[in-house]
């Protein structure tokens, strides 16, 4: 991550970094969209990241920066989800990512004279379920158990066991603490 600031300039990427960046994320589109969860796990482990036993990638999802990508066991990552790891994403255990979520770890401050990037790592715990369309905005942690509600906006960390919803997120329930579901045992192979 680069973050520039008006006392220090920008570090640019060389033009080689930018081509190996560019293939790299053209790979990561096309991997997208094989025929199955070992394949497209395959090809991602290839690429340096870190995907645990039983886990579940459905189609058309996007992954920018794989090598900072850690899912762990049992987990599930819908259709068309995308996972910005370029400062960091790591998800546990039995998480559920339902269809068209959408993971930040770095954007642009509109604050600064050059539009410089910033971000920080986000971190989904055990058994956190995000419903689709929802958005994590960089440096967030999801606590274990937690759900993130359809279309919700998350901004701020997420205590454990609490349901979240709205623009931005805010705690709207509290969940059950007592949870031993495994979600590899509901993947669709052939998907």
């Amino acid at each position: 991550m680069h973050v520039s600031t008006d006392e220090a300039p920008a570090v640019v990427a060389t033009p080689f970094e930018k081509l190996k960046g560019s293939f790299i994320y053209m790979i990561c589109g096309i991997i997208g969209y094989l025929p199955f969860h070992t394949l497209r796990i395959f090809c991602l482990r290839v690429l340096k990241a870190k995907v645990g036993k039983r886990t579940g990638i459905y189609r058309r999802f996007e992954v920018r920066r794989p090598r900072l990508l850690t899912i762990g066991n049992s987990s599930v990552i819908g259709h068309g989800a995308l996972l910005d790891a370029r400062c960091g994403l790591t998800i546990g255990d039995n998480v559920n990512l339902s269809n068209e979520v959408m993971i930040w770890t770095l954007h642009h401050d509109y604050n600064d004279s050059n539009f410089a990037q910033t971000g920080a790592p986000v971190t989904i715990g055990n058994y956190a379920w995000i419903c689709s369309r929802a958005v994590i905005l960089p440096g967030v942690t999801i606590g274990e158990g937690a759900v993130v509600a359809a279309g919700a906006v998350v901004t701020r960390d997420v205590a454990p066991y609490t349901v979240v919803g709205g623009v931005p997120a805010k705690p709207i329930a509290k969940r059950n603490e007592h949870l031993n579901y495994d979600l590899g045992d509901a993947i669709l192979p052939i998907i």
